[in-house]
């Protein structure tokens, strides 16, 4: 059962206690005084201040934890949504993770050939609780990635849930949301790990490889 008072307590993921956390809270929190403004400033400074980059995935509770994406400069959809989450409840913002299992047509040739799936399971977003009800927020894609690949980028006022577009500017398939699997006050890293290992056996191969230069390399080869 989900509670307020679990949805604002730090874990070692949502490590919202942490020293860089807080301090990251305090710097771009401070858009006005209300949670709902403090809110959409932080989404904001999750969204573009860190790239997205579903290449490198450490599934450990370290290597998924809000300090670590500060410490690195990059995340993919889980983490930086942990990251949100854990910089709104230090504020004193209630906030939860949310998952989906969804079929995301923004990849790159090298990360279907690994995957083997245009299905990403659990894919992640943050709930927060703003003016007495539970509103999605989405960080994964800064905006620099959703220029690049033609993507609207996702807006959030705190007021109605922020989950993708179904197409991108020129009306291709983007993202179709297959089935919602809740909302936690935790990550729950032992079924994430459990279905990533039945379904992603390849994904260390990518380890080495640069999101980044895949992304460039094929938006430029469409041109």
């Amino acid at each position: 059962m989900q509670t307020r008072s679990g949805a604002l307590r730090p874990t070692a993921i949502i490590d919202a206690d942490h020293p860089a956390v807080v301090c990251f809270a305090q710097t771009h929190g401070r858009a006005g005084p209300s949670s709902r403004e403090q809110a959409v400033s932080l989404y904001y400074a999750v969204r573009d201040g860190f790239r997205y980059d579903p290449y490198r995935l450490d599934l450990t509770p370290r290597g998924m934890s809000a300090s670590r994406v500060l410490e690195t400069g990059h995340g993919w959809c889980v983490t930086k949504a942990v990251l949100l989450a854990a910089a709104c409840r230090a504020l004193g913002i209630p906030a939860r993770m949310g998952f989906a299992d969804v079929r995301n047509h923004l990849s790159t040739a090298r990360l279907r050939q690994t995957m083997k799936t245009d299905v990403f399971y659990w894919h992640g977003y943050t709930s927060i609780l703003l003016d007495g009800r539970w509103v999605k927020a989405t960080p994964a894609f800064n905006i620099e990635l959703c220029e690049r690949f033609g993507l609207l980028p996702l807006e959030f006022n705190g007021r109605e849930d922020s989950i993708y577009h179904p197409f991108d500017r020129a009306g291709n398939r983007h993202m179709e949301y297959l089935a919602m699997r809740g909302e936690y006050d935790d990550v729950p890293l032992a079924r994430m790990v459990e279905t990533f290992s039945q379904h992603y056996g390849q994904m260390g191969r990518l380890e080495n490889s640069s999101f980044e230069d895949d992304v460039w390399r094929e938006v430029s080869s469409n041109r």
